[in-house]
C-alpha cells in the first residue's frame, strides 16, 4: 500500500476521502489546502465539472513527521461523488493507506451515504483489500443544517466496525483536521507493524 523512496528516505501514504456527491469530500481538502500549504505557496490539484465539484480528484501532500528516519507524507485524495465515475472512483483507490467516509447528516441525503458506502465496500473487495482492516473513519459532515439526522441515527446506520466517528462542518473546518489526524494516527499505526 505505502509507497517508501529509500533514496529520499520517504514514506508516502495515500488518504483517499470518500462519499456522496456534494457531501464535503472536497470542501474537506479546500480547508486542510487553505490552513496550510496555500500559506506556503503549495498547490492544490482540481478538477470539475458541470454536474460534480470533483470530477477526478483532489491530490494535496501534507508532511506529517517521520517513522525509523523516514519522512511521511500523506497524499489526500477525493473520489467523485456520483456512483456515475465509478471507473475514476476504483482507481483512485488504488494504493490507499486509509479512508475517511464523508457523510451528508442530511435526512434526505441517508439513502446516497449508504449507496456510497456500499459502493466503497465493493471497491476495496475489487482491490483485495479487506475493510475491516484498512484504517477508516467516519465523518459526519454538515452538522449546521436545520435538517439533520441525530448523531446516534447516523452511526447506526453508517458504521460498520467500530470506527472513529467525528462530527463536521467542513466549509468552517469543525472537525476537518481532527478527522485527518485520526486516519493519519491510524495509518502510522498500521505502518509501525509492519
Amino acid at each position: 500500500m505505502s509507497f517508501i523512496n529509500f533514496a529520499a528516505r520517504e514514506i508516502n501514504c495515500k488518504i483517499v476521502y470518500y462519499g456522496a456527491g456534494l457531501g464535503g469530500k472536497t470542501t474537506n481538502l479546500q480547508w486542510i489546502f487553505d490552513q496550510t500549504l496555500a500559506k506556503s505557496g503549495g498547490k492544490m490539484i482540481s478538477l470539475a465539472t458541470e454536474t460534480d465539484r470533483t470530477l477526478f480528484f483532489d491530490f494535496l501532500p501534507l508532511d506529517l513527521g517521520t517513522i525509523r528516519g523516514f519522512k511521511t507524507r500523506f497524499h489526500l485524495y477525493t473520489v467523485p461523488g456520483q456512483v456515475f465515475y465509478d471507473a475514476s472512483r476504483k482507481l483512485i483507490l488504488r494504493g490507499v493507506d486509509g479512508v475517511i467516509f464523508v457523510a451528508d447528516s442530511q435526512e434526505e441525503r441517508m439513502d446516497a451515504n449508504i449507496e456510497a458506502l456500499e459502493n466503497l465496500n465493493e471497491n476495496l473487495r475489487e482491490h483485495n483489500y479487506d475493510f475491516m482492516k484498512i484504517p477508516y473513519i467516519l465523518q459526519l459532515n454538515k452538522r449546521d443544517l436545520p435538517n439533520v439526522l441525530p448523531v446516534e441515527d447516523l452511526k447506526k446506520a453508517l458504521t460498520k466496525k467500530n470506527e472513529p466517528v467525528y462530527e463536521a462542518i467542513a466549509f468552517k473546518g469543525v472537525g476537518v483536521f481532527e478527522t485527518l489526524k485520526e486516519c493519519g494516527r491510524l495509518v502510522l499505526a498500521e505502518l509501525k507493524k509492519g
